[in-house]
């Protein structure tokens, strides 16, 4: 399977994916590290998380398939919602929170 299968199948399959560096437990960036923190401070206790320091196909894969530059990227419902930047407005204005509450 190629990496934009992997990253559809990904996606498909889990209802919160984080595209990080490192894992949620060891994260291996800062910005990677605020996702996990915003995640879980919004009472996601399930992030499937695929770090993407494990496989340069992916890494680089990722970056194609949303059409988005950095690592890491949150996916809720199979849909793209950004980074961590994004990830921490959204938390801070409450839109994450009902991202995530409800099905796509």
């Amino acid at each position: 399977m190629d990496a934009k299968a992997t990253i559809q199948s990904q996606v498909s399959s889990h209802p919160v994916v984080l595209y990080m560096k490192g894992s949620p437990d060891f994260p291996q960036c800062g910005f990677s590290a605020n996702a996990v923190r915003i995640l879980r401070a919004s009472g996601v206790q399930d992030i499937f998380a695929v770090d993407v320091l494990q496989d340069p196909a992916i890494r680089q894969g990722i970056k194609e398939f949303s059409n988005w530059p950095t690592i890491p990227q949150l996916y809720v419902h199979g849909e793209f919602v950004g980074g961590s930047d994004i990830l921490s407005e959204m938390y801070q204005s409450g839109e994450l929170a009902s991202l995530l509450k409800s099905p796509a």
